[in-house]
């Protein structure tokens, strides 16, 4: 006797002779609906092709880590800029997808083997981003919370719906054969932009940023790797587990979204309640004063305790009480501690208000001004050598001038690059490098004429004598000399005085001198 196929089993069901009962009908429908699954759509998939394309992405080698790191790196530059375009090409370049969706897989047929080597290939890229971020960190000068930094420290269920869809979105596009929609999976789940976060708060030792996108990250990887494993069970992929395993593996599955679901549902309720707070809050302190009032610049410090909420306010008449007032009704309506500050600006006409806000305006820009020359001043000291005292800043004139120190193994063009590099930085404003007297660069001369590698010296040369203010003394052959001299003086306005003939007639060597050096060598 052979043993009969689900499809059979499932058109025996339905030609059954016993008496129909009141849920006949709707067993009969899911029995004709599972054959339809079964032999329509089941058996259009080509289960070992595609077992065999996941299992090539789910390991770990030399490709996979050097992704990895060019991924993370990507990620963190784009996050410490500030540049969504920038995090969305680490996102795509991100390998990570391919063992999280090797691991799913694994789980539906019972493949451990697979699943051991998918789990390691995880573990081992998660480390390498988070370590490779760090290590940018430390090195970037720039270690403050941006904004793509800060929305990647809040999970909530949101994310965990986002991560939902696009994973099984993924998972159908791996087993249908339409591997573009991957593209879109790995920027919808974003899995390298958290962990590149992961490895921000490990450099900076902020745990807050630390343990808010580890959550989101490790959200992400169980919601696809999960899903994956449920859509390979749905569409029939054999798996060598038993019937019991299977149910244990169905309810463990439940039980991590589940687990997952109470944290970020938390989160979500907490979002929630601080927008209604900060909505409310602009409403109770724009009641304490008339209605030709107008709040402005209301910010909120969360982390406070209590919760500080600072308004400025413009308003004809001065309201002694109103922060008393805000803070009393605030913290009754929410049933929380909050402290209220209003600074109050009087003005008399709407007019006025506006001429007001104005000046707060640009009170605040000459503030963000002053920050941008400190830190112009302290770029400078940096690359120069030199304590911030002893740049010089002209605010009026926009100029920023200051004297190098010798720096080891330093050259003239290392001083003209710097000065280059500040300079694109602060475009409105002038900066002048002084750079130390050190060993000029040699011209050669051939057929009469200064040769490329040398004439790529020439803007050095000029622009450190403009600096230095020192005269150039010119050892060679007169012939050679007078060449050098005429280039100098036609391109960049530098003068220089035979002092000698050089060993190498073809060259043509430059020195600092002294003004009385220079008064003899011309003599």
């Amino acid at each position: 006797m052979t043993e009969k196929t689900p499809v059979e089993s499932d058109a025996s069901a339905l030609k059954s002779d016993k008496p129909a009962g009141p849920f006949e009908p709707v067993t009969g429908s899911i029995l004709l609906f599972r054959r339809w699954w079964r032999v329509v759509v089941c058996s259009g998939v080509k289960q070992q092709a595609v077992i065999q394309k996941v299992k090539e992405d789910s390991h770990f080698n030399p490709r996979y880590a050097f992704m990895t790191c060019m991924s993370a790196g990507i990620a963190i530059l784009g996050l410490l800029l500030s540049s969504p375009a920038v995090v969305i090409g680490a996102m795509l370049l991100s390998p990570l997808m391919g063992p999280i969706m090797g691991a799913g897989f694994a789980l539906a047929i019972g493949d451990y083997a697979w699943l051991k080597e998918s789990t390691k290939a995880i573990i081992l890229g998660t480390l390498v981003a988070v370590l490779f971020a760090a290590f940018v960190v430390a090195l970037s000068p720039l270690q403050t919370v941006t904004t793509e930094i800060a929305s990647r420290t809040r999970p909530n269920l949101f994310d965990l719906a986002v991560a939902l869809f696009s994973a099984l979105a993924g998972a159908y596009a791996m087993i249908r054969g339409r591997m573009g929609t991957i593209v879109g999976v790995a920027i919808a789940t974003a899995l390298m932009p958290p962990l590149a976060v992961v490895g921000f708060g490990v450099a900076t030792l902020n745990m807050s940023v630390f343990g808010g996108s580890l959550l989101l990250f490790f959200t992400n990887l169980m919601t696809i790797a999960l899903i994956a494993a449920g859509m390979a069970r749905l569409y029939g992929f054999r798996s060598s587990l038993s019937e019991r395993q299977s149910q244990f593996q169905i309810g463990a599955i439940v039980l991590i979204f589940v687990g997952l679901a109470i944290p970020l549902g938390y989160s979500l309720q907490q979002i929630a309640w601080e927008a209604n707070v900060s909505r409310q809050a602009n409403g109770y302190i724009k009641d304490q004063f008339s209605s030709r009032a107008r709040v402005s610049l209301m910010e909120i410090d969360w982390d406070a305790e209590p919760i500080l909420i600072s308004a400025s306010v413009f308003t004809p008449n001065i309201v002694t009480d109103a922060e008393q007032q805000s803070a009393r009704v605030l913290s009754r309506t929410f049933d929380r501690p909050i402290a209220v500050a209003i600074e109050q600006f009087r003005v008399e006409t709407g007019s006025d208000a506006a001429s007001a806000e104005l000046t707060a305006a640009r009170a605040q820009q000459a503030q963000e001004a002053e920050i941008r020359v400190v830190k112009l001043r302290e770029n400078l000291a940096l690359v120069a050598g030199v304590s911030p005292d002893d740049v010089i800043i002209d605010t009026t004139q926009r100029r920023a001038v200051v004297s190098a120190k010798p720096l080891q193994g330093a050259t003239l063009n290392t001083y003209y690059a710097l000065e280059q590099r500040i300079a694109k930085q602060a475009e409105d404003w002038t900066i002048e490098i002084k750079p130390p007297v050190v060993t000029l660069p040699a011209l050669a001369v051939t057929d009469g004429e200064i040769t490329k590698q040398s004439a790529v010296q020439l803007p050095v040369i000029g622009w450190a004598a403009a600096r230095i203010q020192l005269p150039l003394g010119a050892y060679g052959s007169p012939e050679n000399i007078e060449i050098a001299k005429k280039i100098l003086l036609d391109s960049h306005a530098t003068t220089i005085t035979a002092a000698g003939l050089g060993e190498d007639r073809g060259i043509v060597r430059l020195r600092w001198l002294s003004p009385a050096n220079a008064e003899q060598e011309a003599e």
